[in-house]
């Protein structure tokens, strides 16, 4: 921290956020109570209609829910921009913005509603008691997919992984197999057992988050802001639940205990993190002239040093992964579920949005199907990401920040290369940006995508972003989002409405 970021000492004075963190925080608990409208409400279960709440899914009892659900997720949206605002400002001295140990507290306060409804966006979750199901019932969930074992929780995943493999990492499996057998098939048992056994993520990020942060100088309370208070990330993958929000903190806590110098334990946890979901392999290559820079701080690196570095940073997370995998006892057979997500296609990411271009351009020359050109398109996407992987990680190697920041870039490209991209996967970069100061249009633009991913993917696990009315009025609406974060009152509404009651 330098001492222009130094904390401000003076008395005690009142937090004059607090009305913007109660915001957030009805917010959160509107979308709890709408959610059971809207949301992904488990299928041939008896559900809300054995609490004789049926009546609010569909209707009237729908409508208004989910007029409810959107005031809190607009609720949630205004107090993250105005608390952004402030804790982003230089110019606003420290001690009139929520400590860091309020901004956590206000964390776990929007995340207890959410952890509270049905699931929110998404029916991953589904999917996730599926495969452990599967597992439990005798079954290999990386050769079997969870259409080997019907019942509600196969009613209530979306169809089109019934018949796919599990393509998660061997700790998570474990995980999964532990909610399923404890849960014994009751789908909103399994819901809350799976949404308890991932938000030891969320402490791991809240945790992590504010030592990356103040490590490499950079605002922990922006950091909070950016990655945590975040309503994308707490109402997909809290609300939802998603895996990402245990990976996210895992890979937060490694890097933390990493670049505090504590290298094996950091690959330890990395290794950890890789054993949930491979995605998080990608930083384990930057750890290595992370390690090497504080080598070079206390004395020049020799070759000794760089093959034991290299040695280290490669047998540690592997015989994490390959204990896991013993434990476990399925062997790699998560390669083959990897290549699932090819099923999911849209525009998030360049490979498909080039598919989409190269079908429209050529519509009124010829007729080409989707699925052709999106193998060319997406076999171009993976050749170029390993060649910009392999870049970052040789350009990025002068010290720990400039690691960091290779890290950043490198799992960025992950999101815009990959065959597809859904809002939760922007946590991979999102806890490795902590680390830095961005610049407000940065933020701006962290403001708008958030706000967009929460409305083109809709509460029921239905998506908007090939309906053009709707993709511009969440465009729209994003935009606004992010504009209120730099300009207060874009549209000049407090200023009329002073006007109009003055002259009143």
């Amino acid at each position: 921290m330098t001492a222009s970021e130094a904390p401000v000492r003076s008395a005690p004075t009142r937090r004059p956020l607090s009305a913007d963190l109660r915001v957030g925080l009805l917010g959160s608990i509107l979308v709890c109570l709408g959610g059971f409208s809207v949301a992904d409400i488990p299928r041939n279960h008896p559900g809300l209609s054995s609490l004789g709440l049926d009546a609010i899914t569909y209707g009237h009892g729908k409508t208004l829910g989910a007029i409810v659900f959107w005031v809190g997720v607009a609720a949630m949206i205004f107090a993250w921009v105005r608390l952004g605002r402030q804790l982003c400002n230089p110019a606003i001295p420290d001690s009139h913005t929520p400590s860091v140990a309020t901004l956590r507290w206000t964390v776990l306060g929007w995340s207890v509603p959410l952890c509270l409804t049905v699931p929110l966006f998404s029916r991953d979750v589904y999917a996730y008691l599926g495969q452990g199901a599967v597992f439990v019932a005798g079954f290999d969930p990386y050769a079997d997919g969870p259409a080997h074992h019907p019942g509600p929780v196969l009613d209530s995943m979306a169809q089109v992984w019934a018949s796919t493999t599990a393509p998660y990492g061997p700790m998570f499996m474990a995980i999964t197999r532990g909610v399923a057998e404890v849960s014994g098939g009751h789908v909103l048992t399994g819901v809350w057992l799976m949404r308890l056994v991932l938000l030891p993520g969320l402490l791991l990020s809240l945790w992590a988050i504010p030592r990356l942060a103040t490590h490499f100088g950079a605002s922990p309370k922006a950091g909070l802001w950016l990655a945590l208070l975040n309503p994308m990330v707490l109402i997909h993958l809290v609300g939802g639940p998603h895996v990402e929000l245990l990976m996210m903190g895992v890979l937060a806590a490694g890097l933390a205990l990493t670049v505090q110098g504590r290298h094996v334990a950091g690959l330890t946890v990395l290794g950890l993190a890789v054993s949930i979901k491979v995605t998080a392999g990608v930083a384990i290559p930057f750890v290595l002239w992370i390690w090497l820079s504080h080598i070079r701080s206390q004395r020049p690196v020799t070759p000794t040093d760089v093959a034991r570095v290299l040695a280290v940073v490669i047998a540690v997370p592997v015989a994490v992964f390959a204990a896991w995998t013993a434990a476990l006892g399925l062997g790699l057979g998560w390669l083959t579920g990897l290549g699932w997500a090819d099923q999911i296609i849209n525009w998030f990411t360049l490979p498909t949005a080039a598919a989409h271009l190269v079908t429209l351009l050529a519509a009124p020359f010829t007729s080409l199907n989707l699925w052709p050109v999106l193998t060319v398109t997406r076999a171009i996407g993976a050749v170029s990401l390993a060649i910009i992987l392999v870049i970052l990680w040789w350009r990025f190697r002068r010290d720990e920040r400039s690691a960091m920041a290779g890290l950043a870039w490198a799992m960025l490209a992950v999101l815009i290369l990959e065959p597809s991209t859904l809002p939760w996967y922007y946590t991979w970069v999102l806890v490795v940006a902590v680390a830095f100061t961005l610049p407000g249009w940065v933020r701006a633009v962290v403001v708008g995508i958030s706000t967009f991913m929460l409305i083109v993917f809709q509460p029921d696990d239905s998506i908007v972003f090939y309906k053009l009315p709707e993709v511009l009025l969440a465009a729209a609406l994003s935009v606004l989002a992010a504009v209120s974060l730099v300009h207060p009152d874009p549209l000049r509404l407090g200023q009329g409405a002073r006007r109009l009651w003055g002259r009143s």
